[in-house]
């Protein structure tokens, strides 16, 4: 049952009172049971239009996988409905995934849905690397089609690489956790080395692949997340891998504030009636926002960006709008 909670004139001071208080955790009806990716799926689908679920993604260290989450709890007594965490990139990070794997598990029992990301280092060179120069840089045109061609050394070695990962996220599948799996996000962009190559044989299609081979591995709990940013002078679409590749169509607010009507109405066309998502903003939503652009199934806010770009009580008025799902309130069929 979803609580009570009051907006206006009375607003700040009710989240006052709620960010000092105790919330009890989910009781049994409402925690979350082994479950599939496609009562995740029908959920968001039923959610469209009708609810918005609160979101806190969780960047390195992988040592802490819910040091954001917890912020989100400091301020407002509430857990997000949706945890966010990444596979990342880092010897260090790498080295703690199992701590990612558990963290994911405790969320989904606790009656959060789950979101994973994968900063991966790109295959032409080794499996762990910085963000800078790794993650963030530039490799050639011939070396992405040698990446994305089978029998090359260089896509021999990123299947390798998805390899190496696959272990952590049959985990989850043997556990009964969905999760919002976000390959190769923002690949509009070209500040990642698998971004920014429109059309068949380009950025799309190496997100095609990965889906292709964790299929064969089984791992049939992934729900799977396109994403794009909010660059204006990009032809979203463009980067679409296609409906039988895409579960959520996903876009990450980082140009502005918040999704302006186009970027709503494009992301409305480009994903054809699934589910919608914000899967990285910097702002709180404002009422504004969750009253006007109501086809958005959940947002998420990027880790630091929680208190460094939001006050308390703009988050605590996102986290008590009426129309926004949090733990405990987040029902799957």
């Amino acid at each position: 049952m979803k609580r009570t909670r009051t907006l206006g004139i009375l607003g700040l001071a009710v989240a006052a009172v709620c960010a000092a208080t105790v919330v009890p955790p989910p009781t049994a009806a409402e925690a979350f049971q082994p479950s599939t990716r496609a009562s995740v799926i029908q959920y968001l689908t039923s959610l469209t239009g009708n609810g918005i679920v609160s979101g806190q993604h969780n960047k390195e260290p992988a040592s802490q996988p819910a040091q954001y989450t917890q912020q989100v709890k400091d301020i407002t007594g509430q857990y997000p409905g949706l945890w966010g965490g990444d596979l990342f990139f880092t010897a260090a990070d790498a080295a703690n995934r199992q701590r990612v794997v558990d963290q994911a598990k405790t969320e989904w029992r606790n009656g959060s849905l789950v979101t994973i990301a994968w900063h991966a280092c790109p295959p032409t060179g080794p499996s762990t690397c910085a963000f800078d120069g790794g993650v963030k840089s530039a490799i050639s045109d011939a070396q992405f089609q040698q990446i994305i061609t089978g029998g090359t050394a260089l896509n021999t070695t990123w299947r390798q690489r998805m390899a190496e990962v696959v272990p952590y996220l049959r985990q989850l599948r043997d556990a009964g956790v969905p999760v919002l799996f976000r390959p190769f996000h923002e690949m509009n962009e070209t500040w990642n080395w698998w971004g920014g190559r429109p059309g068949v044989n380009g950025s799309a299609k190496i997100y095609q692949q990965m889906k292709d081979y964790f299929d064969a591995q089984g791992l049939t709990n992934l729900v799977w997340v396109w994403n794009v940013q909010d660059n204006p002078t990009a032809n979203w679409a463009s980067y679409y891998p296609g409906s039988s590749y895409v579960d959520v169509a996903s876009l990450d607010v980082w140009y502005k504030s918040f999704p302006s009507s186009s970027d709503y109405t494009q992301m409305q066309n480009i994903a054809g009636g699934k589910p919608i998502a914000i899967a990285e903003m910097g702002k709180a939503p404002t009422a504004s926002l969750l009253t006007s652009q109501t086809r958005w199934t959940y947002f998420m806010i990027w880790s630091e960006q929680l208190r460094q770009n939001n006050t308390n009580a703009e988050i605590q008025a996102a986290y008590f709008h009426p129309r926004v799902l949090n733990q405990g309130e987040v029902g799957l069929p």
